[in-house]
């Protein structure tokens, strides 16, 4: 497998897959989906929470995906309507549950939303407790991106983190402290990153940076010419809805300018690359494993130069056994007491890599 398998769970299951996501996709918040029915085989259903995206996906017994529901993002530290989105997702599931397991975004970060995610599911699936599971996102992604194995993952999308697991059980987290003191290397970083030189370009204090209005005014639809740039860049900024989530998406564009040569573009994500390095370094240090595997999750990492000067500062990366929302399927299974070995998740590798096609 290439360097670009598995990569991105914040855009991996995007609308322009229409094969599996068409039925569902652009459903407002609050509406139901269609009916879930398959029959009497025994099914497990693994929900995969983001700060972009949600998604649910149910298999059977032989890792073959028989339905997918995509929502939006349910992070509770900046999405209030995070409960209608799990609600609307998991309504209506199949009923021969033989487990549920949920990756959910800010899970075990704080004591308060915690507790506020189990009360919620506890009021959603009305199913025994014992039925189903519920971790971080980020734990769930690593435990896909190695099968089960030591290793650790850096996630770099619209937030970033590393999760680290080795052969003994143990695990560390690494980063994932939000936009406002943390997220160094992520998506919203880059994209803020870049607002920050635009502005500076635009007024003189960054005179060297010039050259990278042009590039990233026509990235945001904005006018290039300085004079008209700045009020646009303004009304832009006021008429955001979500803020993280707008300025996260611009990292794609600088991805795009360094592809180019853009300097400064490059300039950025050299120093992304330089924190998530640093999420690698403390992880292996704090696991005392200095040549622990890594590999990698997110949208972010749809860019050829950042993978690569991540790899120049890390070591090669191993390429993710399955994506984010494998791992949580991978959880399920264990739960259920399923068999998946190699041959069990290879086949669940084809499947959600069929999807992507």
């Amino acid at each position: 497998m290439g360097l670009s398998h598995w990569v991105d769970n914040e855009d991996f299951y995007s609308a322009d897959h229409e094969p599996y996501d068409s039925l569902f996709h652009h459903r407002p918040v609050g509406m139901k989906y269609p009916s879930a029915h398959t029959g009497d085989t025994p099914c497990l259903v693994a929900v995969d929470s983001g700060g972009t995206k949600t998604l649910l996906v149910v298999v059977d017994r032989d890792a073959n995906v028989v339905l997918t529901r995509k929502g939006p993002g349910s992070n509770p530290f900046d999405r209030s309507d995070w409960r209608t989105v799990l609600a609307d997702l998991l309504n209506d599931i199949p009923h021969h549950i033989a487990a549920v397991a949920l990756g959910l975004a800010g899970y075990g970060e704080s004591r308060s939303i915690t507790a506020q995610q189990d009360k919620a599911l506890g009021e959603i699936l009305d199913i025994p407790m014992d039925k189903y599971v519920v971790r971080n996102d980020v734990e769930m992604a690593c435990s896909g991106a190695f099968a089960g194995a030591p290793g650790v993952l850096v996630l770099s999308g619209t937030g970033s983190m590393g999760w680290a697991n080795d052969e003994t059980g143990h695990s560390l987290r690494v980063g994932g402290w939000g936009p406002l003191f943390g997220d160094e290397g992520s998506a919203f970083w880059i994209g803020r990153e870049a607002l920050s030189l635009l502005t500076q370009a635009l007024d003189g204090r960054a005179a060297d940076a010039r050259a990278f209005i042009a590039p990233m005014c026509g990235i945001m639809g904005l006018p290039s010419s300085p004079a008209l740039a700045g009020p646009a860049l303004l009304e832009w900024y006021g008429g955001l809805s979500h803020e993280r989530s707008a300025v996260a998406a611009l990292a794609h564009g600088v991805s795009e300018m360094a592809a180019q040569g853009n300097q400064q573009a490059c300039a950025i994500l050299d120093r992304a690359a330089a924190h998530l390095a640093r999420h690698v370094a403390v992880a292996r240090k704090g696991l005392s494993r200095p040549a622990l595997p890594w590999s990698y999750t997110g949208g972010t990492f749809n860019s050829v130069y950042l993978r690569h000067a991540l790899s120049v500062l890390c070591g090669t990366p191993q390429a993710p056994r399955l994506p984010p929302i494998g791992g949580v399927i991978l959880r399920a299974a264990q739960l259920a007491q399923w068999q998946t070995g190699t041959a069990w998740t290879e086949r669940l590798s084809h499947t959600l890599e069929g999807l992507h096609r």
